[in-house]
């Protein structure tokens, strides 16, 4: 980014620690860039006439009578049709080798929409994943966390829920990829020809770190350009919010600001919250659904990450390896979408709530069978059959690798009850019974 004319540049640089700089300015607004001794920096404290810049790549090698110009303005985004199907870093430049942008210039990390504007989401979304489908739908303008170790391929789960999610405009705001991680959701989307509807902000690990704090608020950004003022039904991904939430500690601690739980800011809930608020569904039918990826250190759900998250958030999607079937699946007993009860059975066939309880229910008879034959109790024939049913319905319906509608879903249900169990034993409505069995 250039200098231009009239910018406000100063020469007396106060204070520098690793990744920020402090200097004497007047006229400064919060978030303000500036560019430091030629890195770009960014307002993120003002005292009187005492102003504190992030650097995003570090301070190393900036002297103290370096050039500090600002450029009079936060952050922005160009926005219009043309972001469709393009990739761009955190500041919003394109990266893969297509032109500039042209559109409205628009202030990334604005507040989020007042209450009297939001309606109760009552749309389903769906994403052909069983395991989310069916036991923890979606709807739009929800907000819901992915819990995954960081061994799990949650990347390629967001791509699949990208392909598959039922929405106008699919943004991806991807944040500490590694470059095999951004290369693949290119090669992904181009494959799958669905690069039209989606737009992704990436920051590799090549990146400064600090330039991730970024990524959201230019994903939410055009998510908000897309929902409003084009009403559509907007799905914003975002991976993964621990590398986000790792570089927010980057900053207080060098800012000498004394951390909270884990190390992190003490600001971390209203910064979480901030970008999550987000989500919303409107009036006019427009929309944005947030789904992010939190991955957990150890499998640590009380780490202050995940547990601000879980505050937030309405429900979590649990990534777990089964190692009956050797395959990552959702998680019944541990993931929820506290949404759910608003559109299954009125937006999916009406046999769904009770498919999904019975479901559920025997999958936990077979929890407990596994524990006794664990124990060296023998097992009874209903526990037996508990555990075939548990082995399929892990492989056909909790299994990410599922791709299938909702209405399939249901009957590939009934086919594991009647297969397993008898009709007594799945203690479903009579009326759902006679019509949906399978003999």
């Amino acid at each position: 980014m250039e200098t231009q004319a009239f910018q406000r540049i100063y020469t007396k640089i106060e204070q520098l620690t690793k990744a920020t700089c402090t200097v004497r300015a007047t006229g400064v607004g919060n978030e303000e860039l500036a560019l430091v001794h030629g890195r770009l920096g960014q307002v993120v404290k003002i005292m009187e006439d005492e102003v504190t810049l992030q650097i995003f790549s570090g301070t190393e090698g900036i002297p103290t009578n370096a050039e500090v110009a600002f450029f009079g303005k936060p952050p922005t985004l160009q926005v219009g049709e043309a972001l469709a199907g393009r990739f761009f870093n955190a500041y919003g430049q394109p990266i893969d080798g297509g032109p500039e942008v042209e559109g409205e210039e628009r202030e990334i990390g604005g507040p989020s929409v007042n209450p009297v504007r939001r309606r109760q989401p009552s749309e389903l979304i769906t994403t052909g994943i069983a395991g989310i489908d069916l036991n923890n739908t979606l709807v739009t303008g929800q907000k819901i966390p992915f819990f995954a170790d960081p061994d799990q391929p949650f990347n390629q789960v967001m791509a699949m829920v990208a392909l598959r999610g039922q929405a106008d405009k699919i943004i991806l705001g991807g944040m500490g990829l590694t470059n095999d991680d951004y290369l693949f959701f290119k090669q992904v989307f181009e494959n799958a020809g669905a690069l039209h509807r989606i737009i992704s902000f990436v920051n590799t690990t090549e990146n400064p770190p600090v330039e991730r704090l970024l990524v959201p608020d230019m994903a939410l950004t055009a998510a908000e350009y897309f929902a409003v003022d084009k009403q559509e039904k907007v799905l914003v991904l975002l991976t993964d919010m621990t590398l986000y939430a790792d570089a927010l500690s980057i900053v207080s601690n060098r800012m000498d600001q004394i951390p909270s739980k884990d190390s992190m800011p003490g600001s971390l809930y209203s910064d979480l919250a901030r970008l999550y608020e987000k989500a919303v569904q409107f009036d006019h039918g427009g929309s944005i659904t947030i789904i992010a990826v939190t991955t957990l250190s150890g499998g640590d759900i009380t780490h202050a990450i995940p547990d601000n998250t879980g505050y937030i958030t309405e429900g979590q999607l649990f990534l777990r390896r089964d190692t009956e079937i050797g395959k990552v699946i959702v998680d019944p007993f541990r993931s929820l979408s506290r949404l759910k009860q608003l559109v299954i059975g009125k937006k999916t066939r009406p046999d769904h709530p009770q498919v999904m309880n019975a479901a559920v229910r025997l999958y936990a008879d077979a929890a407990n069978a596994r524990t006794k034959l664990e124990n060296g109790f023998d097992l009874t024939d209903y526990d037996e059959r508990t555990l075939e049913f548990a082995r399929e319905y892990s492989g056909r319906l909790l299994a990410i690798d599922v791709n299938i509608d909702t209405e399939e879903m249901l009957n590939v249900g009934w086919e594991l009850f009647s297969k397993h169990f008898s009709k007594e034993e799945v203690a479903i409505r009579k009326d759902f019974v006679d019509k949906y069995w399978v003999e």
